[in-house]
């Protein structure tokens, strides 16, 4: 930290109590000065973070100024942070001092632990060069302000059978462009450092995935017809509700990703393979959330706040399914999209959900069990590939998958790869791939003219709006 940064902090300081003082410190001068410069360096940068341009380096050097200051300057309202905070202006300090080069903030990275702080409310000030998922690929700089979720019953069910030491759920007070997008989560690993440290911590922001919820739900289920249970129009009136509700959703998910019976890195990172296999590991983790909640709500020594939640845990799994995700982003290997395409079909062809007469209707009694036989079979899929070579397995999930979904008539898969393709490297069987495999069915291609501008108006949107 450079002494006039820190001098300048202090003096801020002092001249300006209230600051410290500022619970909402979204409002605060020292705030929205930090989130001003953050948004003009993003200008000078290029996609990997760097600023290349010389004649541009007095403006970054001025703006990287303003930005320790103001991180320095925010720091007592943050004092679990401290020494992140203080690594970052390093960090700032450093990238100035080498030439605005890729930037480097492993340092900070590791400093920063809010795995560490899991209590309701607590707020943190986050300020890395970072891609956003599904947001921008670009390692811009992003300044956001964030409040931890952790209502009593997570806590509980955390320290119990649910155990996720790295889960973070939060919640949006501000934030900079890059999270002005369809972005819900904040991952290490989209932070620009030199090397890959040990992560500790992912967060989610389960006021994002909670008000998106609330507006695409209403309006799939006003389109449809669909007559939502008493405890289901709940969630649509209540953002704090909705927002617990995905926290336990994304606890017991986000911790399946590491547990079962797995065939392959859950993460699939560095691996390339045909886009219907991550919607398959994305549905299995949001299922094995799904039967969870059903154990917990059929178990007699579940409490009553626990037992509440895991019932929304049902609706809102298969709503966000088949209502949001099914509808969401391209159809270029929209493995998301698949998913919600698939639990659709099978309860549909299972006879719990129909469209009859221009109106949907579910048999909430015969959900569960029909929904969990979902599950079961991708995880027999699962135990089974153990024993396969990749390849066979690659397969056997298309089989699952095309015995409900009907795939693309063109589609090399459906008539069955050629032997040279089945005798080739893996790669050969993801080439023949379609972009889009399995195509929206007719209901979906309706329902989505229908929803298309109410789902795209869920781009940057908060628990607030």
């Amino acid at each position: 930290m450079s002494q006039q940064a820190a001098q300048h902090a202090t003096q801020a300081i002092i001249g300006e109590p209230e600051v410290v003082e500022d619970g909402a410190t979204a409002q605060s001068p020292a705030w929205l000065a930090l989130k001003s410069a953050v948004s003009a360096i993003r200008e000078l940068q290029i996609k990997d973070g760097s600023i290349p341009d010389a004649g541009d380096h007095v403006r970054a050097a001025e703006l990287v100024a303003e930005i320790t200051v103001r991180i320095l300057e925010l720091a007592p309202l943050f004092p679990h942070d401290d020494e992140y905070l203080r690594a970052s202006v390093a960090d700032f300090e450093r990238w100035a001092a080498d030439g605005f080069g890729v930037p480097d903030f492993l340092d900070s990275l590791v400093a920063f632990h809010p795995e560490q702080h899991r209590e309701d409310g607590i707020r943190h000030l986050v300020v890395f060069p970072m891609y956003t998922q599904n947001g921008s690929s670009d390692r811009l700089v992003e300044a956001v302000l964030i409040e931890v979720i952790w209502p009593e019953f997570v806590s509980e069910l955390e320290a119990g059978d649910y155990s996720n030491k790295l889960f973070i759920p939060v919640r949006f007070l501000d934030f900079t462009a890059g999270y002005d997008t369809n972005a819900a989560v904040l991952f290490p690993e989209t932070v620009a450092t030199r090397e890959i440290p040990v992560f500790t911590w992912g967060a989610i922001f389960a006021d994002r995935e909670a008000a998106r919820f609330r507006r695409v739900v209403r309006a799939a289920s006003e389109i449809t017809g669909l007559d939502l249970p008493a405890d289901a129009r709940e969630l649509l009136e209540d953002q704090e509700l909705t927002e617990k509700t995905f926290v336990m959703w994304d606890l017991i998910h986000d911790r399946t990703h590491m547990r079962g019976d797995l065939p392959f890195d859950p993460f699939m990172i560095k691996q390339r393979m045909p886009y219907f296999l991550y919607s398959l590991e994305e549905l299995r983790c949001d299922l094995t959330a799904f039967r969870e909640s059903v154990r917990l709500v059929r178990a007699e020594d579940t409490d009553p706040v626990t037992r509440k939640h895991a019932q929304l845990v049902q609706y809102t799994v298969i709503f966000d399914r088949i209502f949001r995700f099914a509808l969401t982003g391209s159809r270029v290997r929209n493995y998301d999209g698949l998913g919600g395409q698939l639990l659709f079909a099978w309860m549909h062809q299972k006879g719990v959900l129909h469209w009859t007469d221009t109106t949907l209707s579910i048999d909430w009694d015969e959900v569960p069990d029909v929904v969990n036989a979902l599950g079961e079979a991708i995880h027999d899929l699962y135990w089974r590939s153990i024993d396969r070579p990749k390849v066979a397995h690659w397969l056997a999930a298309y089989e699952l998958v095309s015995g409900t979904l009907a795939p693309h008539p063109a589609s090399k898969w459906a008539r069955g790869l050629d032997d040279e393709t089945l005798a080739g490297p893996a790669k050969g069987y993801t080439d023949q791939v379609m972009d889009d495999e399995f195509p929206l069915s007719m209901f979906y291609e309706a329902l989505q003219k229908k929803m298309a501008t109410v789902i795209e108006s869920t781009s940057g949107i908060t628990g607030a709006d």
